[in-house]
């Protein structure tokens, strides 16, 4: 039996765990708020921790704190009604789970829910080596599950950019991360990829760095042009005669939405960028 303490969830919130197909038989604690909740944490250990979504970031991390230091092992999902880069970074700095701002979307909620209590050996796996509103650099282990939190984190991050450019450039973050643990990695968890994010005047950066030998530029060469019908079907046709699995599309994807990649001679560095103005 998993539990998950909510404190001062809405109707909604509460609907949507006890609904989610992967959260079959969770048992959800209630709670008013946070001097419930380490009273109540004293006397019964959960898995996850989801906070008032009414409250600021900075009043939940304090909390965090607290609760850290009667359950080591609890996981804290933050939801609160607005996040700043300064506060993904003192998240981050926390060891937070995974954040939320509004407009929350309650189904990505329970599905952070559900993998938080699937990972049974759960350490945090993101370091932040250099945090700043405009620069934050982060050593990132190499696990899937790293890498959606870490997307989660980003989003918050770039909360300056309207939603449907960021939902775009998280694709292409996303797509750059999980290449860089897989192909640099071959996700293992022991290994790590740094990853920096930077806002200038005219732009937002992004730098990931694997462990690995870097690429064949061959790999690229076979990879669809366009998305066009007939180069996606002769990219794929080539790839099989070669023997190689498909692949490339995600790349084509990250194009269509950066303004630049620029890889280093070895290929276990590239740099996106997206253009602001």
């Amino acid at each position: 039996m998993h539990r998950a303490l909510c404190i001062h969830p809405t109707d909604q919130l509460l609907d949507t765990l006890h609904k989610h197909h992967k959260l079959p038989g969770l048992e959800i604690l209630t709670c008013a708020g946070g001097v419930e909740a380490v009273r109540l944490l004293r006397q019964r250990a959960v898995d996850v921790v989801l906070t008032d979504p009414a409250t600021p970031v900075a009043e939940d991390l304090a909390l965090a704190r607290e609760i850290r230091a009667i359950r080591p092992g609890v996981r804290l999902i933050v939801l609160a009604p607005a996040t700043s880069p300064e506060d993904v970074i003192e998240a981050l700095k926390t060891s937070v789970f995974a954040c939320f701002s509004s407009p929350i979307d309650l189904a990505e909620v329970a599905e952070m829910v559900a993998a938080a209590i699937a990972d049974d050996h759960w350490t945090d796996g993101i370091e932040v080596v250099s945090g700043l509103p405009h620069w934050v650099t982060l050593r990132v282990s190499c696990r899937l599950l790293t890498a959606e939190r870490l997307v989660r984190f980003m989003t918050e991050y770039q909360s300056d950019v309207p939603g449907g450019d960021r939902d775009l450039l998280m694709t292409a973050f996303r797509e750059m991360l999980i290449n860089a643990m897989e192909h640099g990695a071959a996700f293992n968890p022991e290994k790590v990829v740094e990853v920096t994010a930077a806002h200038t005047a005219r732009a937002i950066v992004y730098h990931f760095r694997d462990p690995g030998s870097g690429f064949d530029r061959e790999d690229l060469a076979h990879a669809a042009k366009t998305s066009l019908a007939d180069d996606v079907l002769a990219s794929a046709i080539r790839r099989a005669e070669e023997g190689r699995r498909p692949g490339g599309f995600g790349m084509l994807l990250v194009k269509q939405i950066v303004d630049e990649l620029v890889y280093n001679e070895r290929g276990n560095e590239v740099i996106m960028i997206k253009h602001t103005a």
